[in-house]
């Protein structure tokens, strides 16, 4: 391992210890200054500000903090890029300056601790609730601010999630034909196990008709607050979406949750919207449907 003169203890210092060392002060959310002065700083190298051109040459023009700074500076436009690029329909929303001052405020609260930029993002809607005023973030036209703009980031947080995360490509899903083999006495104990990359999401607002036309370049208005359900998955990677009822909704939450297909459409019968009469050929339509569209990976039977 290469090691270089350390003038700050006497020692030499591996090369290991000075790139976690500049590491850290790059990413440090102060700037260079208080990243050198920082306690993850100091544990790999011990060094005051008025030696660090010992450590971090200056150049012709600029200083050895000036230059880390570059770094330093160049790092955060770097992460808040890809946020951009992560939620484009939340920064159209709310434009580009109130979004840079969020995406700032989330890399301070939530800092980058993947190897990979896919997981950047993955608490930014955890973010913008926990951050939310107590006014819930104003209004206009009618519409919560705060609900609308933290609904859009779940949204476009799902599909980010659903698009780099494991799937089922390549592998046989539970077919139509299969379903109908289950025994009529064993179809109420039945489970349907969703393919991992299934989710679920209740929302506030029609996010995503607001998010499809965004990606359309068009700019939509504000939509209007509305009880939406949709479910997301994945197949030969590419994301699909699809619209869902509240009843819809209750019976997949219910089976992704692990319950039987028994007690699931229990749920549903015993909501206050339900209506029995029609209920047998909904429900017919809709295993078809979901199974078709590949929701599940298999049926499984509890012991005979």
């Amino acid at each position: 391992m290469q090691k270089v003169q350390s003038p700050f203890s006497g020692r030499m210092q591996s090369l290991d210890q000075i790139q976690r060392w500049m590491q850290t002060v790059i990413m440090n959310m102060g700037g260079a200054r208080a990243g050198v002065a920082s306690d993850a700083a100091q544990e790999v190298i011990g060094v005051a500000a008025y030696h660090i051109e010992q450590v971090v040459t200056r150049s012709r023009a600029l200083d050895a903090f000036d230059r880390l700074d570059i770094y330093n500076r160049s790092y955060f436009a770097r992460l808040i890029d890809c946020l951009r690029e992560e939620f484009p329909a939340v920064r159209h929303a709310v434009g580009d300056e109130a979004f840079d001052a969020f995406a700032l405020g989330y890399l301070r609260q939530y800092p980058s601790r993947s190897y990979t930029l896919n997981d950047l993002g993955k608490h930014f809607g955890d973010y913008l609730l926990e951050s939310r005023p107590d006014d819930g973030g104003g209004e206009a036209g009618g519409v919560d601010l705060g609900d609308f703009i933290t609904d859009l980031a779940t949204l476009e947080q799902t599909y980010a999630e659903v698009f780099d995360g494991p799937g089922v490509e390549g592998q046989r899903l539970l077919s139509e034909e299969q379903l109908a083999k289950v025994p009529a006495e064993r179809w109420l104990e039945a489970r349907l196990m969703p393919v991992v990359c299934l989710r679920l999401l209740s929302l506030r607002y029609p996010v995503h008709r607001y998010f499809s036309a965004v990606r359309a370049e068009k700019n939509p208005p504000y939509p209007r607050p509305r009880a939406t359900y949709l479910a997301v998955t994945r197949r030969q990677y590419v994301i699909r979406r699809f619209q869902l009822t509240r009843e819809q909704f209750t019976l997949l939450a219910a089976l992704v949750g692990g319950e039987t297909i028994g007690t699931a459409i229990e749920r549903v019968a015993h909501s206050p919207r339900a209506k029995l009469d029609a209920l047998a050929d909904k429900l017919r339509r809709w295993f078809t449907s979901w199974t078709a569209e590949g929701f599940f990976e298999r049926v499984e039977l509890g012991p005979t």
